[in-house]
């Protein structure tokens, strides 16, 4: 070991060949080497100066860095030349560029429930940040990272059961899709009433059901309620009263109710006489009142049928079997040539009463449609949207060179958090971008799927995913997520933190198991060890934390970088602490300002690398403003 003056026994010395274990006290080395070219970090994301941003992180030495424009309102305060002179610095500085787009909810789900129009200005928001990040690399692909989700509440909760060591869903959120609202469903423990556990798809199932009757039973009522009033105003036969009996021989019933609702009573009075015509009007207002109650149940029965339509239609192409399909579409066909009629003409308002009475017959025969949703599938649909959407309109401007779509995982507790939800999201996107590139560009097949395939891919964030621990996830748990979603991985964000809270620290620092995820994920992709790998540490933005630091030497701990292109020992993990500190146990023993004033000192280091001048280019020396 190294001493000072007998005073102060020094650091571990980083030479020691048992240098580098994790059972070392203070060591961060994950175990997983990472070159110093192939890890980048973010620039800080408060700032609309990224130019200068830019600039800073190139300082630290750093090769790959990650422009920020995570705050809409942010990005749109950068300038548009700023984007071309961070391009210009990236040429000289021989640095590779990625960017972070904007945090907006691709959904259109807000706090006031989902409508299209949030769903298409967060499409058009995505699509001016891909036109944005366009600028960084003109002639290249460069990868451009969205949330898969900002807002949106987790879809379905997991956890640990305790006693099987095995993930159970415990509760789901659900969207009504007519409302466009949610709700929360969870898992009951036990079904008395049948004496056995209930699966949450099974109460689910359920809710639909008691859903679907209950708004059923409400339409059937007031149809029935108003059909009833209507035959007892309006004789099947011959009237017992002969006078009534004769002016309806002259003036059908209906066409009486037609003059009523026109406001003509002084005609019917004239008609039937003073003594008949009060009885006459006092009948026509029973009519109404059975008719009020047909046209309720009409415009239910209306928002009923379409609902059963939709979701039958969607069922049917699905399974195959459009039997209940077929049933609508008949009573469909049936009464499209009456509809003008049943709905403008009073005459026609005991025909109305019979339409609806079959109609809700037809419906209640069919299986209950899927009212409630699962938020999960929801999402993942109007999220694909919004990703094909803007992959495809910026293709058309950009063609070859169009940026990367890399929809990353947000922190567990949001939506789209899991592996299975991003590859579902992930495929979608593709797919409907597919699709729409043979219909609308006249492409192939086959060049639809590889440009898909090449436009929209994962940014896999290994910090946010090891929130699961909360819910009693292991390692086996996480390594499950990171084999799963390696095959559609085009971008990595590194970060630490210890599975519980939202904290940004560099690798080592916490428990994400980084050496066997990254492992794993080079198994099921070839590519994870040319994918640019971005460390975020947003715990360490602001004096409040480590003074706005990049923790460079840090991560080059952490990642046993080489200290030599030959990628060969000696290791930073090593060399990080080759010598001893000088400031520790009594004192400063061997102070800094002696090596400033008298040579071989670190002073002039940047801050990163254990000096004291920030903000200083690595090339010239000058001040970056």
């Amino acid at each position: 070991m190294v001493n000072y003056e007998n005073f102060y026994d020094g650091a571990g010395y980083g030479l020691d060949p048992t240098y580098g274990r994790s059972e070392n006290y203070g060591d961060l080395f994950t175990g997983y080497r990472i070159s110093a070219g192939q890890f980048g970090f973010p620039t800080d994301p408060r700032s609309a100066n990224q130019l200068k941003a830019v600039s800073d992180k190139l300082s630290t030495g750093t090769k790959n860095i990650e422009v920020s424009g995570v705050t809409p309102a942010t990005l749109d305060t950068i300038p548009k030349e700023h984007f071309k002179e961070i391009n210009r610095l990236k040429k000289l500085a021989g640095a590779e560029l990625t960017f972070h787009g904007p945090l907006v909810e691709p959904t259109g789900v807000s706090r006031q429930g989902w409508n299209e129009s949030d769903r298409l200005q967060a499409e058009r928001q995505i699509t001016n940040a891909i036109m944005r990040g366009y600028d960084l690399d003109p002639k290249g692909n460069v990868v451009i990272t969205f949330h898969s989700s900002n807002g949106l509440p987790e879809p379905r909760t997991d956890v640990i059961n305790e006693k099987t060591k095995k993930p159970e869903t415990t509760s789901i959120w659900v969207v009504d899709e007519r409302t466009g609202n949610f709700s929360s469903i969870s898992k009951p423990k036990v079904e008395y009433f049948r004496g056995k556990a209930v699966e949450i798809e099974d109460e689910l199932k359920r809710k639909n059901e008691e859903a679907w009757f209950r708004t059923l039973q409400h339409v059937s009522f007031n149809a029935h309620n108003g059909e009833n009033i209507i035959q007892k105003a309006i004789p099947q036969g011959k009237v017992e009263d002969p006078k009534l009996q004769k002016i309806f021989e002259k003036h059908p019933i209906e066409q009486v109710y037609k003059m009523y609702l026109e406001g003509k009573q002084e005609q019917i009075e004239k008609i039937a006489g003073p003594e008949m015509g009060a009885i006459l009007i006092n009948q026509m207002r029973e009519i109404t009142h059975g008719d009020i109650y047909l046209r309720e149940a009409y415009g239910g029965f209306q928002e009923l049928f379409n609902q059963a339509y939709y979701a039958t239609e969607k069922t049917a192409e699905k399974s195959g079997n459009s039997e209940d399909l077929a049933k609508l579409e008949k009573f469909r066909q049936e009464i499209a040539p009456k509809i003008d009629s049943l709905e403008n003409d009073p005459t026609k308002i005991s025909e109305l009463g019979e339409e609806l009475v079959r109609g809700i017959n037809v419906l209640r025969s069919i299986n209950p449609p899927e009212t409630l949703r699962p938020l999960e599938d929801f999402a993942i649909d109007k999220a694909s949207d919004t990703f094909a959407g803007a992959a495809l309109t910026s293709f058309k401007q950009l063609k070859e060179n169009t940026p990367i779509i890399s929809i990353e995982n947000p922190p567990v507790g949001m939506g789209l958090s899991r592996a299975d939800q991003l590859m579902r999201l992930v495929e979608s996107s593709r797919e409907k971008f597919a699709n729409r590139a043979i219909e609308e560009l006249g492409m192939s097949k086959k060049e639809a799927k590889q440009q898909a395939e090449k436009l929209i891919g994962v940014t896999w964030d290994v910090g946010h995913i090891n929130m699961l621990r909360k819910y009693g996830f292991e390692d086996k748990h996480l390594l499950e997520e990171a084999k799963n979603i390696a095959p559609y991985v085009k971008h990595i964000h590194l970060s630490d933190n210890f599975g519980l809270e939202h904290t940004e620290l560099p690798m080592g620092m916490g428990n994400v198991p980084i050496k066997k995820t990254l492992e794993l994920m080079e198994q099921y992709n070839k590519k994870i060890k040319d994918v640019k790998k971005v460390v975020e540490t947003g715990t360490w933005f602001g004096p409040q934390a480590f003074g706005n630091q990049t923790p460079f030497a840090q991560s080059l701990e952490a990642f046993g970088s080489p200290l030599y292109s030959m990628q060969m020992a000696p290791y930073w993990n090593q060399a990080i602490a080759a010598s001893g500190g000088y400031f520790s146990g009594q004192g400063a023993v061997n102070p800094q300002i002696h090596h400033s004033m008298y040579g071989s000192g670190f002073a002039n280091l940047p801050v990163e690398l254990g000096g004291q001048m920030a903000g200083r280019n690595r090339l010239s020396g000058a001040p970056m403003e």
